[in-house]
């Protein structure tokens, strides 16, 4: 018994020391068990946020401490512990008491030998510091989103300003080209929003003909139209208490803007083939890679109901010109990719330099595509240059949009084109990385099945 209690006494010392020390940088420190739960948080949070933070952080998940994003399962720093990594500098909103507080993360797993000595439930080790000292990396520090990574002020920007619209209804316009994150950013508006508790329902502008599109916007009645053999509601119908994305929706046809334009001046509309008003209450956030300004200049696009669905406007920047979100991101899906074959990988420093240097005209979609081409081809634990697939080539996949999206060509583009032996070799390797299971291989491309027989087709390779 007295063993147990001299143990007891001499890591509360040892707590004490490690706290101290940590206290004389202006830090404090939280320790982690393996269910991701606080064992010790020290002293030194209470001087930063109040009396009693350091208290009710203990036992607490961290994902109840600092977000959803960074530690639920899949999110990027408990994946990187989980791998056996360290993360240095992430921002968060630290939420141990009813006030938020903003603070920068770094984490790690802590030394097997030190958790024996200290308490063999630890795992891992987080260190707290206010976000007012993020000047300290010329970067800035990572932030997640809704399932959005970045560091750069550009993006940074969009994350505040969706802060900023947590008490709002406003309709809001997304716009950026094709693999952004348009669609998350509007999930993290609807999220944080008065209605996150209603549904978000999504529908594509350009993923349907101007007939179905209406009865899948606004429901039909049975007997509408052929096919139509029962009563059908509406996405506005199905979202009235939650929140509808419009994606793609300059795609849409002029007869459909009209009705669009009404049910959001006064929320009401008719199924096809009925006469009955309804109503929809449902918020609107809608999303284009298109440029509508020119749209509306063409008169491809209803000038009131440009103005009527960009009261908030968002504008996603390429990840060619913030390339500094490139690196946090590669590390992110690297460990999501790789979690999902029960793999720990990492970059060379040489493959992290090919992919800053890479203009990712896909963008975030694929950039992904090409990690996964490279863990499916890696059959050790680093991802080298040679892992990747021919960047120019694979161009070729980020760039297919799906149909009825309009794709966005930059004037001065410098892109080399690819041959398309080069494009048939490509396709032939990922294909044999996914033992030629053409569904697995459409996923990693980002591409339809219909699209992948097209391309296999063109190469030869049927």
């Amino acid at each position: 018994m007295s063993d147990c209690t001299d143990q007891s006494s001499d890591r509360a010392v040892g707590w004490a020391a490690v706290s101290a020390a940590f206290a004389a940088l202006g830090r404090a420190f939280l320790c982690i068990d393996g269910e991701f739960r606080v064992v010790h948080a020290s002293e030194w949070l209470d001087r930063m946020f109040g009396a009693g933070t350091a208290k009710a952080a203990e036992e607490q998940r961290l994902q109840d401490l600092f977000g959803s994003n960074l530690f639920d399962e899949g999110g990027v720093l408990r994946l990187a512990l989980s791998n056996g990594e360290r993360r240095e500098g992430w921002r968060a909103l630290f939420t141990a008491t009813n006030a938020h507080h903003l603070v920068s993360l770094s984490v790690a797993p802590f030394p097997r030998d030190l958790a024996t000595a200290c308490d063999p439930r630890v795992k891992y080790v987080l260190v707290v510091r206010t976000a007012a000292e993020d000047h300290e990396d010329p970067l800035g520090a990572p932030n997640a989103m809704g399932g959005l990574i970045a560091r750069s002020p550009a993006m940074l920007k969009v994350f505040a300003l969706v802060d900023t619209l947590r008490h709002s209804e406003a309709p809001v316009l997304i716009t950026g080209e094709s693999g952004t994150g348009k669609e998350l950013i509007a999930r993290a508006v609807h999220d944080q929003s008065p209605r996150s508790q209603g549904p978000f329902v999504a529908v594509s502008g350009g993923a349907l003909p101007s007939e179905l599109l209406e009865s899948e916007m606004f429901g039909h009645t049975r007997g509408s139209f052929t096919g139509a053999v029962r009563d059908r509601i509406g996405r506005f119908e199905a979202a009235s208490k939650g929140t509808l994305f419009l994606d793609e929706v300059g795609d849409l046809p002029l007869s459909l803007q009209v009705k669009l334009l009404r049910v959001l001046q006064d929320g009401t509309f008719e199924r096809v083939g009925e006469n009955q008003t309804r109503t929809s209450h449902a918020r609107v956030i809608a999303a284009t890679n298109m440029d509508l300004a020119k749209a509306v200049r063409d008169g491809r696009f209803r000038k009131d109901l440009y103005f009527r669905i960009r009261v908030v406007p968002i504008e996603i920047a390429p990840l060619r010109r913030r390339r500094e979100d490139i690196d946090p991101i590669a590390r992110a899906l690297l460990g999501r990719i790789g979690a999902r074959y029960g793999r720990s990988l990492q970059f060379s420093p040489d493959t992290l330099r090919v992919l800053l240097l890479h203009d990712w005209p896909g963008n975030a979609r694929e950039l992904e595509n090409a990690i996964e081409f490279a863990v499916a081809v890696c059959d050790g634990q680093t991802i080298l240059p040679d892992h990747l697939p021919d960047l120019a080539a694979f161009n070729l996949a980020a760039d297919d949009p799906g149909p009825g999206t309009e794709p966005v060509v930059e004037a001065d583009s410098h892109r080399p084109t690819a041959t398309a032996a080069t494009a048939g070799d490509c396709l032939r390797s990922l294909l044999d990385a996914h033992h030629w299971r053409r569904d697995d291989t459409a996923r990693a491309l980002g591409i339809s099945r219909i699209t992948l027989w097209r391309r296999m087709r063109d190469a030869g390779l049927l």
